[in-house]
């Protein structure tokens, strides 16, 4: 690449070429995202990793799919170094090593599946593009496939970990789950969390809010389908829920910071949270200062998907468009704020992107 002179003998031009070759492969890795994004929705990966080293056709007969767009995403895939490829018998093989986090038996260590979010995100550029120039927000209705790719990752960090890791961070909850107590889960898209906890606990009762309706119905489909009788999930506007004292465990997973009225939810909660009662809310780790993300391992991406998602949702409903990267600092003040009096940050080895709130009013 050429590198272009500047006027300024302080120009480094050994920085300059590196920063060229940094911009080439981030290129080459959001060309790459998309690619593994279509391998896990086509399960692609799921079908190569049970085959020997095989020819584009035969992989396509084994996937179900077009051997020529099978055989371009190949090519994507063997320059990006993801796929093995022999030149002389023309055969292609997904490497065990890469398999181990490429495939859905791989959960939750499944990354192809968070790709999708680029994907995603790519269909609003241009509404964000305006919004940039314009202000105001881009709403929920005009995102596609995004409950779909939420509740995927939720299904890896969040349901995938409940009972193991998440419930057990608050002394004696599982115990009381079991003997039955009142639960809600405040933003709680398609279900998936609630449902799990409705079937590993009978003697306690759930309920859902989520302003999709969509996502409601997706959730309400999986309880009748489970034939769960104590769950229920109803479709609600957050900042308009109005209960006192209702609930002895509140949730919130990753919802918190979407909303329009951040701050009236975390009042609405304090209201319909027994005495006793423990609010666990579950939201990214991180600062609320930029300063203090610079060595966040996904920072870029979390910063991306508050800009094009969390952010300009709320912003589209006329709120705070707190985003997804308000951070510690300012979720502790808010929660004060709140009237919570009792905070304790708890975090799992596992996952570098969550924090856990276990909260209390006194």
């Amino acid at each position: 690449m050429t590198i272009p002179t500047a006027p300024s003998q302080l120009f480094d031009k050994a920085q300059a070429e590196a920063f060229a070759n940094y911009l080439l492969d981030t290129l080459n890795g959001g060309a790459i995202s998309l690619m593994v994004a279509i391998g896990h929705r086509t399960k692609l990966f799921d079908t190569m990793a049970h085959l020997p080293p095989s020819t584009s056709q035969e992989i396509a007969d084994a996937a179900g799919l077009q051997e020529r767009y099978v055989r371009e995403w190949l090519g994507a895939m063997v320059t990006g170094h993801i796929i093995n490829y022999d030149s002389a018998q023309q055969t292609y093989g997904l490497p065990t090593e890469h398999a181990a986090f490429l495939t859905r038996e791989a959960s939750p260590d499944n990354i192809a599946a968070f790709m999708q979010y680029i994907s995603v995100l790519g269909t609003v550029e241009d509404q964000i593009v305006d919004c940039f120039y314009n202000g105001g927000g881009v709403p929920y209705s005009a995102f596609k496939r995004f409950h779909q790719v939420m509740a995927e990752d939720s299904g890896q960090t969040v349901v995938g970990a409940l009972t193991d890791h998440i419930l057990p961070l608050v002394p004696g909850l599982m115990a009381h789950l079991e003997n039955g107590i009142q639960v809600m889960d405040l933003g709680c898209g398609s279900g998936r969390a609630l449902n799990k906890m409705a079937k590993l606990f009978p003697n306690s009762q759930f309920v859902g809010y989520d302003l999709s309706e969509d996502a409601i119905a997706t959730a309400n489909l999986e309880a009748q389908t489970l034939g769960l009788e104590n769950a229920q999930f109803k479709v609600c506007d957050a900042a308009a829920l109005d209960l006192t004292d209702q609930f002895d465990l509140i949730t919130t997973f990753d919802s918190v910071h979407d909303q329009a009225k951040p701050d009236v939810v975390l009042k609405n909660i304090y209201q319909a949270l027994r005495p006793d009662g423990v609010y666990l809310m579950q939201d990214i780790r991180a600062s609320s200062d930029v300063g203090g993300n610079l060595d966040h391992p996904v920072g870029p991406l979390l910063y991306t998907i508050s800009c094009m998602h969390c952010m300009t949702v709320s912003l589209a409903a006329g709120g705070m468009g707190l985003g997804a990267m308000w951070g510690e600092e300012k979720a502790l003040q808010m929660l004060e704020v709140a009237g919570f009096k009792q905070v304790e940050i708890k975090q799992l080895e596992h996952d570098f992107q969550n924090n856990f709130y276990i909260v209390r009013k006194s």
